[in-house]
């Protein structure tokens, strides 16, 4: 609607009228136990540059109950389209609204959820993008700063926590009333409010001169599992990283995290209170690979707090601004800061966020990292493997052209100049341009202004004594695919070739040459009369953003021995070749499988194999020829078994095994053991079987038949928590009959009572690869339904129903002729279209993939 749909024109209008100075927001959660809705009252100053210009505040409520503008009382009946108008604007303005909201439960806005261990209630807010509105009254939109101060009155035994420091709470009775301190100018969407019988542990950071206070919070049924002090280490690392590198002491009072249930993201970077998925604190053991992440996550946030909250975007065209600096900072900071326990994060990223951003550059939504961002509609659907991992990727590019030093020198000039402020694109990179002394608008326009990606490929030729006689980098710009806006381009890339040789079993690099490429042929002259190495790596150390192809010879090679080299980020960047050629058809399915099964023998990257393991089953289930797929995924169980029972007792890789066998089971003695495993009559030495992994076993057990609803009660009882109930009713959605699939269809299409999660949890049980036939019927009955879907759920709802239930199991020309004929009649609102469009890519590459395969299928036949 265009009034919950903010566009830009209409946010500059605004911003060009108002100067906001300060917020007084009063929430009455006393009944917050009793849900439905809560007191808001809202008093909001702000001046005008046009004395007599009208403009509106933003608000979504169920009811305003008051509005008055300067001492005048409007109709609340003026209160539609989630918008208060307010006339007549003086000078200096004071508006009061009084408004009853409403508790959600789609993790936005306020977002009210109740654990079953206890029985009590936790809140915590949710408000980026435009969801402070669903709290109090606001100019919902980046650039309009303010101070805010919090009264909040809630049941007496709570936590309240905000951005300013937690106040000693007052009042008698059965409610309390915490009275927070303003805050410094932030934007609407980074304010916060976290309340409930929380607990916390405390810990404080002393550096550069202060002591700043730290909390980490959770639920009291999730206590028992916080692991604080790893958490406090990793935060304290972060503080002296950025401090350092930023050169700008931590911007706010103090630093508190809080694990908060039902989270749609992974963290959100309120000013000073920081909101993270629950998931975070691990319930059954993981490997280090999730600690990995969920580090990678607080000092993606950390970073956030000068990087977003200090210094903020002025409008969503800079999104990338915030994430792709985030994301750059926390991999740099763990490859970087002392003690880091994780110095190989340059492996992670180019293994899994460079991952996404190829796949998101590749789809027909592809777009320049500086988005064209219309509306608010648009954004929402931006948080994508651009703004974050492309984004970052060519930050890191731009490292590598302007020198580190320079590049922070110019991010600590970027603080100092713009503290507490709105910048644009070209603010930033004025900054760089000062700092380096290098001209960045060319670099600007070809690398942030302009979609898709580039390939980079080796040209070669040896003499027969084994020398090279010439050798070149040659760079295409594949068209962007069908329906993307603009056009492909070439860009300037500063890479590293990395010679490397068998020594001793071992890939090793024996030498290195850093230079420029640029163009679509650049000749390497530092090569020639070179003895041709085992192995030509272009792009070594990962300095540049592009696709990357291996000669013949170093293709031989690394599928001999890709687990061979001696570091992790060569392995990963092979890894990653191998994957983006079987994903365009270029290396078979059966081809890539047999390249996984002889790589993963020797990785020992924990990360890189899990990754490994979720690319072959996604390869065998979308891209291997439906004919062969039932060998593939048969030769991919048996080596899951071989390898889980082979590997070391008590190992990551023994669990990582333990979980890609409980996905791929297929034979009655496989079958047999993971029933055996959940039972107790079998037994791996070293495999903890504990409550996650239970649920892991049973979900593949109900999915083939072997188990039914009494197991899933059952397991329920023993894990009668809120992830628990999540497991089960992905169980119940997976059971292999038509019922079932009717009924978790009926819950999530057909009513709205889901919550986030249990509706995440029930799609997720519902796809089941092994069920196609099952599915086949429902996608008519989708295409019925999405629209309606997305004009009447809340975006994060309507996103997971439209993005999650799509037929993307049923590979055939059919489900891309119902989508065509979908898009040509049902005049979809532009998110709409592109998640639909997104979804539609996935199968035309699933079956160009398949047709690959069927070919190397034909020919190793000799047919």
């Amino acid at each position: 609607m265009p009034g919950t749909n903010l566009t830009r024109e209409e946010a500059r209008t605004r911003a060009e009228l108002l100067h906001v100075d300060a917020y007084d927001i009063e929430l009455d959660l006393s009944s917050a136990r009793e849900g439905g809705t809560f007191r808001s009252t809202t008093v909001v100053r702000f001046s005008a540059t046009t004395p007599g210009a009208s403009t509106f505040i933003d608000l979504v409520a169920p009811r305003v109950a008051e509005v008055v503008l300067n001492g005048e009382v409007l109709d609340p009946a003026g209160f539609a389209d989630s918008r208060i108008p307010l006339p007549n604007l003086k000078a200096e303005n004071e508006l009061r609204v009084v408004a009853d909201c409403a508790y959600t439960n789609t993790g936005e806005g306020l977002h009210r959820f109740v654990d079953p261990v206890d029985g009590e209630t936790y809140l915590y807010t949710q408000f980026e993008v435009p969801d402070a509105r669903r709290v109090f009254a606001s100019f919902e939109q980046p650039d309009l700063k303010a101070a805010f101060r919090f009264t909040v009155t809630a049941p007496e035994g709570w936590v309240v926590v905000s951005n300013s420091p937690t106040p000693t709470p007052s009042g008698e009775g059965d409610t309390r009333v915490w009275a927070f301190e303003p805050t410094p100018r932030m934007s609407t969407y980074v304010t916060a409010l976290v309340a409930g019988p929380y607990v916390g542990v405390f810990d404080e950071y002393r550096g550069a001169g202060r002591t700043v206070p730290l909390g980490v919070y959770c639920r009291p049924s999730l206590r028992e599992f916080l692991d604080a002090e790893a958490i406090f280490e990793v935060t304290k690392q972060g503080f002296d990283y950025f401090q350092e590198k930023f050169d700008f002491a931590y911007p706010f009072a103090k630093y508190d995290q809080l694990f908060v249930p039902e989270f749609n993201a992974g963290a959100m970077e309120n000013a000073g209170a920081v909101t993270l998925r629950d998931q975070y604190v691990f319930r059954s053991k993981v490997t280090d690979a999730s600690y990995e992440m969920r580090a990678a996550t607080i000092l993606h946030e950390l970073a956030h707090m000068w990087f977003g909250d200090l210094v903020t975007m002025e409008w969503w065209d800079d999104l990338w601004l915030n994430e792709s600096f985030a994301t750059f900072a926390e991999v740099v900071c763990q490859a970087e800061a002392p003690n880091s326990k994780w110095p190989h994060s340059w492996t992670t990223f180019a293994n899994q966020m460079k991952t996404w951003a190829y796949r998101q550059d590749q789809l027909p939504s592809t777009h320049p990292i500086m988005a064209d961002i219309r509306d608010l509609e648009d954004v929402q659907v931006n948080f994508d493997g651009i703004t974050y991992a492309k984004g970052a990727s060519v930050l890191k590019q731009l490292v590598a052209y302007v020198g580190q030093d320079a590049f922070f020198q110019g991010v600590q000039a970027y603080f100092k100049r713009h503290a507490w402020g709105n910048t644009r694109l070209s603010d930033l990179l004025g900054a760089l341009e000062e700092a380096s002394g290098r001209d960045l608008k060319t670099w600007s326009k070809a690398w942030l202004e302009t979609a898709g990606i580039n390939l980079l490929r080796p040209e070669l030729r040896i003499n027969t004594d084994g020398e090279i006689e010439s050798f070149a980098v040659l760079q295409e710009a594949p068209a962007l695919p069908a329906g993307a806006r603009g056009e492909a381009v070439l860009r300037p890339h500063r890479i590293a070739i990395g010679l490397y040789e068998l020594v001793d079993g071992a890939l090793v690099r024996t030498d290195r040459i850093e230079l420029d490429v640029d163009g679509p042929r650049t000749e390497v002259p530092e090569l020639v009369g070179r003895h041709r190495p085992a192995v030509l790596l272009l792009n070594d150390d990962d300095l540049t953003y592009a696709k990357v192809r291996l000669d013949e010879d170093s293709l031989a090679v690394v599928t001999e021995h890709l687990g061979d080299f001696a570091d992790s980020l060569p392995r990963a960047l092979c890894w990653a070749s191998a994957w983006d050629m079987a994903r365009d058809g270029e290396l078979a399915t059966r081809d890539y499988l047999a390249l996984a099964l002889s790589g993963l023998q020797r990785e020992s990257d924990i990360g890189v194999v899990q990754s490994v393991h979720r690319q072959v089953k996604l390869a065998l289930e979308l891209y291997a020829d439906p004919a062969w797929r039932p060998q593939g995924l048969a030769t991919w169980a048996e080596a899951a078994e071989q390898r889980l029972r082979a590997a070391a007792p008590g190992s990551d890789h023994q669990l990582a095994w333990a979980r890609t066998l409980a996905a791929a089971a297929r034979t009655d003695g496989q079958l047999d053991l993971l029933a055996g495993l959940l039972d107790g009559t079998a037994a791996l030495e070293g495999l903890a079987v504990d409550t996650e992994l239970r649920w892991t076993l049973l979900t593949r057990l109900v999915a083939t038949g072997r188990a039914d609803e009494k197991a899933i009660d059952a397991e329920l009882a023993r894990d009668n928590t809120a992830a628990g109930q999540e497991h089960a009713a992905t169980c119940r959605a997976a059971r292999p009959t038509a019922a079932a699939k009717a009924e978790a269809w009926a819950s999530v299409v057909e009513s709205d009572e889901l919550t986030n999660y249990v509706q995440e949890a029930v799609i997720a049980g519902f796809q089941q690869a092994d069920q196609r036939e099952l599915l086949a019927p429902y996608t008519a009955k989708y295409f019925a339904a999405i629209k309606g879907i997305y004009e009447t759920r809340s975006h994060e709802i309507s996103q997971q129903i439209i993005v999650g239930m799509y037929p993307a199991y049923q590979v055939e020309q059919a489900t891309l002729d119902a989508t065509d004929a979908w898009l040509a009649t049902a005049d979809p609102a532009p998110a709409l279209h592109r998640q639909v469009v997104e979804a539609r890519a996935g199968v035309e590459r699933a079956l160009k993939a398949q047709a690959a395969d069927h070919a190397a299928g034909a020919r190793a036949l000799g047919h």
